[in-house]
């Protein structure tokens, strides 16, 4: 199968918990069920857990990082609104 595939299936453990907890508990059956060759199972089975897990956890930090706006943008929001107020008066 192609690489696209097996990226997908590698993005897909990185974002989902338990999707990660299903490829943990029966790695090659897992791949199998996402349409993956028989050589990619297999090297799929030798993948790094605690370098799965690291990344999964760094991976959702940031994708929650990217949703707060900074102290900053809240400040000039804040700001921007009170002087599109003053206008008004």
């Amino acid at each position: 199968m192609s690489s696209i595939q097996r990226e997908n299936f590698l993005a897909r453990l990185y974002v989902d918990s338990d999707a990660r907890a299903n490829f943990k508990a029966n790695p090659r059956a897992e791949a199998k069920k996402a349409g993956l060759s028989e050589d990619q199972c297999a090297a799929l089975e030798k993948l790094d857990w605690i370098g799965l897990e690291m990344a999964a956890r760094s991976f959702a930090k940031k994708r929650q990082l990217k949703r707060r706006p900074s102290w900053f943008a809240a400040f000039q929001r804040r700001l921007s609104r009170l002087r599109f107020l003053r206008f008004l008066e």
